[in-house]
C-alpha cells in the first residue's frame, strides 16, 4: 500500500443548519490539511445532523453552491472528503441517506446507504443495492460504508470480495451500541485484512447520545488510534514503511 494518511472528523453537527455545519467541516479540514491528511470521513449525514424530521429540508447534491467551499478545500488541499447528507429520492418526504465524496482532482460522487434500520424506513428509502461504495486513493483501493451497512456482514464481505484495503464506516453510533458495533468493525479488520476506520459523531444528535471514540483498526484487527471519547476530535492513522500508527488531534472550533 502506498503512503497514505486517513482520518475519522469527529464532529457534532448543528441540527439542520447546513451553513453552520459546513463551516465546522471547514475547521477539520483545516486541521486534517495541517496534518499531511490524504483522506478526511465525517460522520453520517454531518452535513444536517442525525434529525429525521429535517432530513426532507436538506437535500443535497455536490453541485449546490453551499458546498462549493468543501469542494475548492479537497482541491486546495488535494485531500479526498467524504460528507454525510441526505440524497433526493423518489419519495419527497424520504430521502436517501447518503455521503458525497468530494476528490482531490474537482470531481464529486454520491453513495447511498443501502442498510436501513427498521427505525429508519419511516423516514428514509434504501439506497440501490448495485450503488458504488468504491473508489481509489493514490492506487488504494477502498469501500465505503455508511452507518448500519457495516452491521451487514455482506456489505463487508463484498468490499474485500473487490479488493478494498480499506473500509470506511461513516457512522452515528450511541453510548448503548457502541460495543458491538465496533467488535463487528475490529471482526472485518481481522478476518478480511482490511484496515477499517470508523467516524462517529461526537456529541448528541437526534436525541441519541453517541459515543464519539472514533476508531482505526489495522488489517489483522489491532486497534491503532482512537479518540478517548466525545467532543470534536481529529483521528488520524497513518501507513508507512513502518506499518499503521496513529494520534488524535485537537480540532478549534471556536471562530
Amino acid at each position: 500500500m502506498f503512503s497514505l494518511r486517513i482520518a475519522a472528523a469527529q464532529s457534532i453537527s448543528v441540527p439542520g443548519d447546513i451553513a453552520a455545519n459546513v463551516r465546522i467541516h471547514t475547521k477539520f479540514i483545516t486541521a486534517a490539511q495541517h496534518a499531511g491528511v490524504d483522506l478526511l470521513v465525517f460522520p453520517e449525514l454531518s452535513l444536517c445532523g442525525y434529525e429525521p424530521a429535517l432530513l426532507p429540508a436538506c437535500v443535497l447534491q455536490p453541485s449546490d453552491a453551499g458546498l462549493a467551499t468543501l469542494q475548492d478545500l479537497a482541491r486546495q488541499a488535494r485531500m479526498a472528503i467524504v460528507v454525510g447528507a441526505p440524497i433526493a429520492s423518489h419519495d419527497v418526504l424520504r430521502p436517501h441517506i447518503g455521503a458525497i465524496r468530494f476528490y482531490p482532482d474537482g470531481s464529486s460522487s454520491v453513495y447511498c446507504k443501502k442498510h436501513l434500520h427498521t427505525s429508519e424506513e419511516s423516514f428514509a428509502i434504501p439506497g440501490d443495492p448495485a450503488g458504488d461504495n468504491h473508489f481509489a486513493l493514490h492506487g488504494t483501493p477502498l469501500a465505503l460504508a455508511i452507518c448500519a451497512d457495516a452491521m451487514h456482514p455482506p456489505h463487508a464481505e463484498q468490499a474485500a470480495a473487490a479488493g478494498a484495503a480499506l473500509y470506511i464506516a461513516s457512522s452515528v453510533v450511541s453510548v448503548g451500541g457502541y460495543a458491538a458495533e465496533v467488535a463487528q468493525l475490529q471482526h472485518y479488520a481481522r478476518q478480511f485484512g482490511m484496515g477499517v476506520l470508523m467516524a462517529n459523531q461526537g456529541g448528541t444528535t437526534g436525541g441519541y447520545a453517541c459515543a464519539g471514540r472514533s476508531s482505526f483498526w489495522a488489517p489483522g484487527g489491532d486497534l491503532v488510534v482512537a479518540a478517548p471519547g466525545t467532543g470534536p476530535a481529529l483521528v488520524v492513522a497513518e501507513y508507512g514503511p513502518q506499518g499503521w500508527r496513529g494520534a488524535v488531534h485537537a480540532v478549534a472550533l471556536a471562530s
